[in-house]
């Protein structure tokens, strides 16, 4: 890779829309602050340049084989358990494999869908902030939770707001063809994505594993191997 592609790929990130609102109030106070001299323009200056960054939208290269589900956001894997899904979405109210991915502030925040599939179901639940790295903030958080049936049985996804996310978009709608990958929403300044399995799955990764939306794979729905094994240290 050239010196010029480096800088494409890791400086001169596209930006999402959502975000331009933030960058520019941002923005406006930086300029006020230096117009009136403040020693505060240097901070607020370090806050817009955060807040770009927050709202990076880069571009991923998904894995398209037959079978395999991607991670839908950027972040560390929290969880691997097996959890009931949300009964908004009709997956049942047995536990199942899920995957929690914790993004911090750090985090690009642009969700990916996990699958190609059918969105067939959707549901906003108002909640608490607390925060999202802990078990219970799947059932007390801010979320938005949706389901959808691929060829390998029905995935649930959730968006989990935290400590400071405030608010969840999505641009996506019940009835909704979605592909693997595909952007489907965001979360705005901290949060989580659970992903919720079909009975049988073995996620194929661990806790402490960081994830890249849209290119990490967490299962293989054709593959006979056993949950992966790993090695801290």
């Amino acid at each position: 890779m050239s010196i010029l592609d480096s800088i494409k790929t890791t400086v001169l990130v596209p930006v999402h829309r959502e975000g331009y609102p933030f960058i520019g109030i941002a923005a406006v106070g930086t300029l006020i602050l230096i117009w009136l001299g403040a020693w505060l323009a240097w901070p607020m200056l370090a806050l817009t340049v955060w807040v770009v960054f927050f709202f990076r939208d880069p571009v991923r290269v998904t894995p398209v084989r037959e079978g395999l589900v991607i991670a839908p956001a950027d972040g560390r894997v929290s969880l691997v358990s097996l959890a009931v899904p949300p009964l908004e979405l009709g997956l049942g109210e047995a536990p199942v494999p899920r995957v929690s991915i914790f993004m911090s502030v750090f985090d690009c925040h642009v969700n990916r869908a996990p699958i190609s599939g059918k969105i067939t179901a959707m549901a906003y639940r108002p909640g608490k902030f607390l925060n999202a790295d802990l078990d219970k903030a799947s059932e007390d958080n801010e979320r938005n939770e949706l389901a959808i049936e691929s060829a390998y049985g029905k995935f649930g996804v959730v968006q989990i707001a935290g400590l400071v996310a405030r608010r969840i978009v999505w641009w996506v709608d019940t009835g909704h063809q979605i592909g693997v990958g595909e952007r489907f929403g965001m979360i705005r300044f901290g949060s989580r994505v659970d992903v919720y399995f079909p009975e049988g799955a073995k996620p194929l990764v661990a806790v402490g594993q960081k994830s890249v939306a849209g290119e990490t794979v967490l299962a293989d729905m054709t593959s006979r191997e056993e949950s992966r094994l790993v090695r801290v240290g």
